[in-house]
């Protein structure tokens, strides 16, 4: 599990509830089911229409992304890509065929195994970065959904509030109710602002930080990749790669 994703989910609605018993108010008056089902079900309703099904249906994945953690170690990949250049340098691209067909990576595999066909490196390249620039559309398509629904959520919670006012001011007859009708009515305001700023935008806001470090591993390994097919040295290959890392990541 991640726990820096569950911590901010934790201490972001925990601050709200303690807010308002601070407030001497009561956790109870934060609850209101017709709010709760404008708002959420609004939101749902509205953000689908943007989306086909088998994007919406893929929600349980990206959550499961986001609040698990990643296996994504950049110096494990140049290690291994290094491994290779000393290999493919001493013994020919050939003599990789065995261990890259235990690569899990279905992008990094598939880029060294294109080097032993033979693909020459022009068209390697144009392959490999087709690959990367719809994992990049594919990625920044998923975030939209919650970036979507996040934009979406504190609109419908002004709907239910003037939905909840329009009913207020339909009764005002029964002034002994009026105060606590207006202070129903706001609580939809208060799920849309607070759904879209605790829950989508954040989710969105993970998803894109997972994916740029995906990114950058798959960018590495494309620039490894074609070095292995170069027959670059060694050294110089793991020089190349820690040029993608920041300092105190390049294990020397």
């Amino acid at each position: 599990m991640d726990r820096v994703s569950i911590f901010g989910v934790i201490c972001g609605i925990s601050v709200v509830f303690a807010s308002v018993l601070l407030e001497g108010g009561e956790l109870s008056s934060l609850f209101s089911f017709p709010a709760f089902l404008i708002v959420f079900g609004g939101t749902i309703g509205a953000t689908s229409i943007g989306f086909t099904w088998e994007e919406l249906r893929k929600i349980p994945l990206l959550l499961k992304i986001v609040f698990h953690n990643q296996e994504h170690n950049s110096q494990q990949v140049i290690d291994l890509l290094v491994g290779f250049a000393e290999k493919a340098r001493r013994d020919g691209l050939l003599v990789l065929e065995d261990e890259v067909s235990a690569i899990k990576d279905p992008y990094l595999r598939k880029g060294l195994q294109l080097v032993i066909d033979g693909t020459d490196s022009d068209i390697l390249r144009s392959i490999m970065e087709t690959e990367l620039n719809f994992m990049i559309d594919r990625h920044t398509r998923a975030a939209s959904i919650f970036e979507t629904a996040g934009g979406y959520a504190p609109t419908m919670g002004i709907i239910g509030t003037v939905l909840g006012l329009v009913n207020v001011l339909g009764n005002l007859n029964n002034t002994d109710l009026l105060g606590s009708a207006i202070a129903t009515a706001f609580i939809a305001t208060f799920y849309g602002v607070a759904s879209a700023n605790l829950i989508f935008l954040p989710i969105a806001a993970k998803l894109k930080s997972r994916s740029s470090v995906q990114l950058l591993i798959y960018e590495i390994a494309l620039e490894g990749i074609l070095s292995v097919q170069a027959g670059d040295n060694p050294r110089i290959v793991k020089e190349k790669l820690h040029s993608f890392l920041a300092p105190e990541k390049r294990n020397r």
